[in-house]
């Protein structure tokens, strides 16, 4: 019986994005994208460079909140929820100004009510250019957010 947790839900993902939002804005293309891990890639353009030329911190912040959100949602859906995200803190440990950044995420905690999603970003020649934790909410189906009911992935 295949484990659930090698289910890989990057196509599903890809086709979403396509259609717009801040992945597509980022170029960010996930890889690979199951229950135990999250891959994407950027490539790294002007849009993600600060004035000094390097990519800018909320890039970093960012593409791990929206991975380790993705590998969140993939556990939730499965039972019906959603999740966002409430807390994300990020290291910037590296310079980067031109390359494809490699991002992964993956569960320290998966509960009920909440999760817990650590992420790495590497550069182009491997080197770790950033990490972070995204704490992340598990909502209720029905759930409502900043007044409106928040849509599960998967679910109409």
């Amino acid at each position: 019986m295949p484990d659930p947790d090698d289910q890989d839900f990057a196509a599903m993902i890809r086709a979403a994005d396509a259609r717009g939002g801040w992945n597509h804005a980022m170029g960010l293309t996930v890889l690979r994208a199951t229950r135990a891990e999250v891959v994407a890639e950027v490539e790294v353009g002007d849009v993600h460079r600060q004035p000094y030329g390097l990519v800018h911190g909320g890039v970093y912040a960012g593409v791990i909140e929206a991975v380790a959100s993705m590998g969140a949602a993939l556990h939730a859906m499965s039972a019906g929820r959603g999740v966002v995200g409430l807390e994300n803190h990020t290291s910037f440990l590296r310079a980067v100004r031109a390359g494809k950044l490699s991002v992964v995420a993956r569960p320290l905690a998966c509960g009920r009510t909440s999760h817990v999603w650590e992420g790495t970003v590497h550069d182009a020649e491997g080197r770790l250019a950033a990490t972070g934790r995204v704490r992340l909410l598990v909502l209720e189906a029905g759930a409502q957010v900043a007044g409106a009911p928040a849509a599960v992935p998967g679910s109409g």
